[in-house]
């Protein structure tokens, strides 16, 4: 793994904001408790000291979202640096397309343990992140903060192309491939492409002819959950739409 790591003889020190994905995986800048200052009577040097660490204090505060952080590992394959091996052997895989990390569930494996994690809860149905609005849970931070801005209205992602702006960075992400035309996802099997990847997953099962998704009630099975959904409709006497297993 060294040969993908390069030192840098001199460490660039820069100040960056955390995007939305990263916040959540960083430990929040907590108050120095030496910042207290005392409420008892004060010379005047006392209080000049005092006003000093009460401007830097409320600096912090102010900036608290902005980090120093020394990117001195880089990769070699492309170039972007990290300030952390696991970081950086995490993104190497990206390259490699090494999965160390299997599921002893189903045996699908992933490149990262949170992915792991993650992906185990699809097993055990575990989801510990919960709305205080409404009470909808999800296996996923930022599946959560996404759903809180169903809530609010907020939409601070912009296409900096047509200015439609979205709540979900991968929507944002899947709206730019309208403009581009990318379609970074391809069949193995029959070389056709697509714009997102469940798309593709879905595609994936009409050549091996899976149909992970079955009912409860009557045990038919369906190669996409909308399918499901829209069969369970037939039990519950609600109008449904005719779909292809």
């Amino acid at each position: 793994m060294a040969g993908f790591v390069q030192k840098q003889s001199i460490s660039l020190m820069e100040t960056f904001i955390l995007q939305e994905e990263d916040l959540h995986e960083r430990e929040p800048i907590t108050e120095d408790p030496s910042f207290h200052i005392s409420t008892e009577v004060e010379t005047k040097d006392q209080r000049e000291s005092s006003s000093t660490v009460s401007e830097s204090q409320s600096q912090t505060d102010t900036n608290k979202k902005y980090f120093k952080c020394e990117k001195h590992l880089t990769c070699l394959t492309c170039g972007k640096g990290f300030s952390q091996n696991c970081d950086l052997n995490a993104h190497i895989r990206t390259h490699t397309g090494e999965k160390p990390f299997p599921c002893n569930t189903c045996g699908k494996s992933f490149s990262r343990i949170c992915d792991l994690n993650t992906h185990t809860r699809s097993h055990t149905g575990e989801r510990p992140f919960s709305c205080e609005i409404c009470g909808q849970s999800f296996s996923r931070d930022h599946n959560l903060k996404a759903h809180i801005r169903t809530h609010t209205g907020e939409r601070p992602l912009l296409c900096k192309t047509c200015g439609k702006s979205f709540s979900r960075i991968n929507s944002l992400k899947y709206h730019i491939r309208t403009h581009t035309g990318e379609k970074p996802f391809s069949c193995k099997t029959c070389g056709k492409s697509f714009s997102k990847i469940y798309n593709l997953n879905v595609h994936i099962r009409s050549h091996t002819g899976e149909k992970p998704f079955s009912c409860n009630t009557c045990g038919k099975s369906f190669s996409r959950m909308s399918c499901l959904n829209d069969h369970i409709k037939t039990h519950t006497d609600k109008k449904a739409f005719p779909c292809k297993t």
